[in-house]
């Protein structure tokens, strides 16, 4: 026990224990200037969100660690036109594959508005359980001040299944329903989004999500508050994240069947599918060699 907590204050990896913590999210130079950009309201919002990001990191990783029983990362970066994006990768036996995106923008494309970005992140979380019994997650949070002096905070939670288990999409579905009625927040066009998705998504190649979640790419949920809508999301994004994590580890050692890994197969070839030829930003914005690293399933069958 004292070599485990050793091992977790010095942030090292140790055989045998639960391993270390993530490291803190590299910025860049030219982000520090971004910040120094902003007015001091929407300063703050941009240092909330990098907090959060640090302390989501830690804790959802941190309970990957403990079903793996090791914590090892693959980081990688890449910079495009559009992006600066920090990749980090852990794979192991019960969650075969998490991945982890944080985007800087740098420049938004005409069709979504041409707007000078001053300051945008985009965060996600993606985990492929190695069980076909629980399907993957994706959990996504951006936050963009303009030079206009406008902002945006959106975001997607949800679940792709392949072997749909009731109960458990009932208890994220229920989740989901208990936080936005005890925010006095009407879940409707929200859910429907997270089924439907948006008007440029292309209907033929999208994902085929579980309908217990919800879609911040539509209006704000709180009108002329960027900042209250933020923390929305990231409260609903910390809950739905954390109950997804009890479900992976409810369903570690149940027996499954071959039907159950075909759907899991059928399901992960058309996420990826989704990500190439139909999500209006993966699949127009975000190279192959960052999507596919960062949320591809680890075996795709075709």
């Amino acid at each position: 026990m004292q070599q485990t907590m050793a091992c977790l204050i010095k942030g090292f990896i140790c055989a045998g224990a639960l391993l270390a913590f993530p490291a803190p999210v590299v910025y860049s130079a030219a982000d520090d200037v971004r910040l120094e950009q902003l007015p001091p309201d929407h300063r703050e919002l941009a240092e909330w969100l990098n907090a959060f990001v640090d302390r989501m990191d830690e804790v959802h990783f941190g309970r990957v660690g403990k079903l793996n029983g090791e914590l090892i990362f693959e980081d990688r970066n890449f910079t495009t036109v559009w992006s600066e994006h920090e990749v980090r990768v852990t794979r192991g036996r019960v969650m075969e594959k998490a991945g982890r995106l944080y985007s800087m923008g740098k420049k938004q494309r005409a069709e979504r508005g041409g707007r000078e970005i001053v300051w945008s992140r985009f965060y996600a979380l993606d985990m492929h359980p190695k069980t076909p019994l629980v399907g993957m997650l994706h959990a996504a949070i951006v936050l963009q001040f303009f030079g206009d002096g406008s902002s945006y905070a959106g975001g997607w939670l949800g679940t792709m299944p392949g072997a749909k288990i009731d109960e458990d999409l009932s208890f994220l579905s229920q989740a989901t329903e208990n936080y936005f009625a005890a925010n006095e927040v009407d879940l409707t066009i929200y859910r429907q989004l997270v089924c439907k998705g948006t008007d440029d998504t292309v209907a033929q190649y999208r994902r085929l999500p579980a309908c217990v979640g919800a879609s911040f790419y539509g209006p704000p949920i709180f009108p002329g508050d960027t900042g209250k809508s933020l923390k929305f999301i990231a409260g609903f994004y910390d809950l739905f994240v954390g109950a997804y994590m009890d479900i992976v580890e409810k369903r570690v050692d149940d027996p499954f069947t071959e039907t159950d890994i075909l759907a899991q197969d059928k399901m992960r070839k058309r996420w990826l599918t989704d990500q190439m030829l139909s999500d209006p930003y993966s699949s127009v914005q975000i190279p192959f060699e960052v999507h596919s690293f960062w949320n591809a399933a680890p075996t795709i069958k075709f």
